[in-house]
């Protein structure tokens, strides 16, 4: 055959399986192309191996493994080859590996260019000297124009909370888009400037849902949750369909408030669009149902998740200890374990606390134990705090005392206030005395510990006591902290304060309150049945 004829073959069979590239949706597909293009020598041609490549890399069904290894057994390798591999485990979040490439792409004398630099910008998140280098090599080739490397940019010095650095950069942009003002807000959310995120939120000439998310999701970190869920509703009122990340944010405020009319619409929400009750979604609705006194619906929600994580059954082994259904929590945790579920702290804190509302000492010694020699976890101060109370509420005070005496660190207001409560149910009064002592000496004696102090003398008839620690209260101008109550009416919650009168409604408040005292006082329970005397 002619050499012309041969040519003119091979570029046909080229475009042919080129083409056919298109067409493929698996990796087996893929990889059936990839033989053919081996055979027929046209995986030699860089924009096949790349077409190939990127398929393996970043499509749906990616096998970045199987990429990877055909990316190093190229001779010739293009610029778009090295930004795809790189994007690639960028996107897997394995920052070292493609900090690795780009550093191998450079030795080899490939520059990098505007699309390079906005995948290894975001693989810099964890080191400092690494990105401050590439920002260098950014100027040096004059990228630093480009609107998403600029972005990439703000990103990565709101994520080091550098926000004199990252407005900086801001303020130099000339063509801002949403995602340039969305950096920045999340910068001021992760480094506390709540307000100044708002102002920048307030100032966007244009807004999407990722934006509304972020702004959301600052109020609850920084315990804004009335702002949080405000602004929830602004962002429908605007036309905005609330994402997963606005959504949980919003099932968390909601969890704090305790506002559980506005929970179950939320709920409803998800069911009505048919969003997925995946791991993040179906712990924040278990978690909400719990924290507002909804343990059945917590428990639903739970069984509906197709999958569960530590994070979902430590919320609802949570919500049943609170619930006074320990012995389901300490059920639910041996559940956890028989499915393979490694627990963390806050599950061990969960679960103690369950065995000690229980009275359950062996099985919370047993626990307690378990974490160190089991799982590898040292237990923390709250742990001790937990293993205090349990014994405590036991009567094992002496074993309590000796518990938080050899604490491998400081006991802390927690562990010390478990052990004086127990002081206090047991009547041990020189205990409670000693351990109010050492609460004073690490400046932790609030009000509450002096008037738990003399509630304890009281109860022993010890008067004079009773006179000192007032009068100690008086000269400190320790003061009572105020209790309160809430409730919710109409989506709406409202609090009342002891002692505050402001209330619009107060004189129909307390005349409702002593109508029903006035009626309890009728009212005698008899034989289980309800009877007016």
């Amino acid at each position: 055959m002619p050499a012309s004829s041969f040519a003119s073959s091979y570029v046909k069979a080229s475009r042919r399986s080129l083409s056919l590239i298109d067409q493929c949706l698996t990796m087996s597909q893929i990889k059936q192309m990839q033989s053919q293009l081996i055979v027929s020598a046209t995986l030699l041609d860089p924009y096949a191996a790349g077409r190939i490549i990127s398929f393996c890399a970043v499509s749906a069904d990616a096998d970045l493994s199987h990429a990877y290894k055909l990316f190093l057994s190229l001779p010739n390798r293009t610029t778009f080859i090295w930004n795809t591999i790189i994007r690639a485990f960028v996107e897997k979040n394995d920052y070292s590996t493609a900090i690795s490439l780009y550093r191998n792409m450079i030795q080899n004398g490939f520059l990098p260019n505007n699309y390079t630099f906005s995948f290894v910008l975001r693989a810099c998140t964890d080191n400092y000297s690494m990105g401050l280098a590439s920002h260098a090599q950014v100027i040096k080739l004059g990228w630093d124009s480009y609107d998403y490397v600029l972005n990439g940019l703000i990103h990565l010095y709101a994520n080091w909370s550098l926000m004199d650095a990252a407005r900086k950069l801001f303020d130099m942009s000339t063509n801002r888009d949403v995602i340039t003002w969305t950096a920045l807000i999340n910068g001021y959310v992760k480094s506390g400037q709540v307000e100044l995120a708002r102002d920048l939120f307030d100032k966007m000439p244009e807004r999407n849902v990722v934006s509304w998310s972020a702004m959301i999701t600052g109020y609850v970190q920084t315990g804004m949750f009335r702002e949080a869920l405000n602004l929830f509703k602004d962002m429908q009122f605007s036309g905005f369909q609330p994402n997963q990340a606005g959504i949980v944010g919003a099932l968390s405020a909601c969890a704090f408030l305790g506002t559980l009319d506005h929970g179950r619409w939320i709920h409803a929400y998800v069911d009505t669009n048919g969003m997925e009750l995946d791991r993040i979604l179906g712990t924040a609705l278990v978690d909400m149902y719990a924290k507002c006194g909804c343990i059945e619906m917590a428990r639903s929600v739970f069984d509906k998740m197709p999958y569960k994580d530590v994070y979902a059954y430590t919320a609802l082994i949570s919500g049943l200890a609170n619930h006074d259904q320990s012995a389901k929590a300490i059920e639910l945790f041996s559940r956890m374990q028989t499915e393979g579920v490694v627990p963390n702290e806050v599950t061990f804190i969960c679960v103690l606390s369950a065995c000690s509302r229980m009275g359950l000492v062996n099985e919370g010694l047993r626990i307690f134990n378990s974490m160190s020699k089991v799982y590898g976890t040292e237990p923390g101060v709250q742990h001790y705090g937990c293993m205090v109370d349990l014994l405590g509420r036991a009567g094992l005070l002496e074993d309590a005392k000796k518990l938080v005496r050899e604490m491998p660190m400081e006991p802390d207001s927690y562990v010390l206030g478990a052990l004086l409560n127990s002081c206090r149910v047991h009547g041990d009064v020189e205990l409670g005395k000693e351990t109010v002592e050492s609460l004073v000496e690490q400046g932790l004696d609030h009000s509450g510990v002096h008037v738990l102090l003399s509630n304890m003398y009281a109860s022993s008839n010890q008067w004079d006591w009773v006179e000192k620690v007032r009068k100690e209260m008086g000269e400190k101008k320790v003061k009572k902290v105020p209790g309160y109550s809430s409730i919710e009416i109409d989506g709406r919650v409202c609090e009342f304060i002891v002692g505050d009168m402001s209330y619009l409604l107060m004189e129909e408040l307390v005349m409702f309150l002593l109508g029903i005292d006035n009626h309890l006082k009728f009212l005698s329970l008899d034989d289980d049945k309800l009877v007016v005397i």
